[in-house]
């Protein structure tokens, strides 16, 4: 990581935000290898979403490096149209082809021996990129289904990639890794919901919103009234029956991989429990599940194997 951060010092801090997941990235009871590909597949995913955010260090160093010229740097669709070049670099390096040279950014090059020890699909890594294409020009979404569409891009990729590194992937078990990151991702926006209006963005389905009525200019306010904390309420029962739904993952795979999946659902499970225990209001700060709550809810999903 040393290296990296040296060639460009942005690489460092997108690394670090691991540290504020919901749930460990890459425990160190891995092995080495299983370590360096997950930090690789997260550093790709948090660089996706930090373009599409607009969240990467001022001075348009990361842009540079992915061969924008210095008037572009601000320019996210160009960043991603950028970006999705270098995978296509990174890609065709893992296959040993020769044409396109070595990927520019120090984080999708660090791809490249994950993508040919595992023998990666392209596909879930430009997924990425297409829901942060998408963000660019969707900031609402009607109904729950096309929620779920969305998700289908921003989230379910993560889970096939893991499935894909660690050699488990099965039809089973990507549906049910499915169900589980796009629970993730759905506690994640009833965490966010504050910044993400800020954003211009609202990832609360409008006909649930009518449903409890909802408008936009209560999410706006600086705390949730009745029928903003039953809409939470209702989402956060969902984003844990979609949980529940992908839990007997656990129960399929052997080995250190049943201690990482446990904790990325008891991550799940421990972000919905805190925001049930903030009494569903997300609009006064996002709730955050504690270290203990983490652990607790880990504990409690590897035992039960579900």
């Amino acid at each position: 990581m040393s290296s990296l951060a040296t060639a460009n010092p942005g690489t460092h801090a997108v690394l670090a935000k691991s540290a504020h997941e919901n749930f460990p990235v890459a425990p160190r009871f891995l092995p080495r290898a299983w370590r360096d590909d997950l930090t690789a597949l997260y550093g790709y995913a948090r660089l996706v979403d930090d373009i599409g955010d607009g969240d990467l260090p001022p001075g348009g160093a990361d842009a540079l490096l992915l061969g924008l010229p210095a008037d572009r740097t601000d320019d996210r669709q160009d960043m991603l149209d950028a970006l999705e070049a270098d995978l296509e670099r990174a890609f065709a390096a893992a296959r040993h082809e020769q044409g396109l040279g070595p990927p520019r950014h120090p984080l999708v090059a660090r791809l490249v021996p994950t993508v040919e020890r595992a023998g990666l699909d392209a596909e879930p890594f430009r997924a990425l990129i297409e829901a942060n294409r998408v963000d660019q020009h969707t900031h609402r979404y009607a109904t729950f289904e096309e929620l779920l569409g969305y998700c289908e891009l921003s989230a379910n990729p993560v889970g096939r990639m893991v499935l894909g590194v660690t050699g488990t992937a099965t039809p089973e078990r990507i549906r049910r890794s499915d169900a589980i990151c796009t629970a993730l991702q759905l506690i994640e926006h009833l965490q966010d919901v504050a910044e993400d209006l800020g954003r211009g963005r609202i990832y609360l389905p409008a006909d649930a919103m009518a449903r409890f009525h909802v408008t936009e200019a209560d999410l706006a306010a600086p705390s949730a009234n009745a029928s903003v904390r039953t809409l939470v309420a209702h989402l956060t029962d969902r984003a844990r029956r979609l949980l529940d739904e992908g839990a007997p993952l656990v129960g399929s795979v052997r080995g250190r991989l049943r201690l990482v999946l446990a904790g990325f659902i008891g991550g799940g499970r421990a972000a919905a429990q805190a925001i049930a225990d903030a009494g569903y209001d997300v609009l006064a700060g996002p709730p955050k599940a504690s270290k203990g709550g983490l652990l607790y809810a880990a504990g409690t999903t590897l035992r039960r194997g579900a």
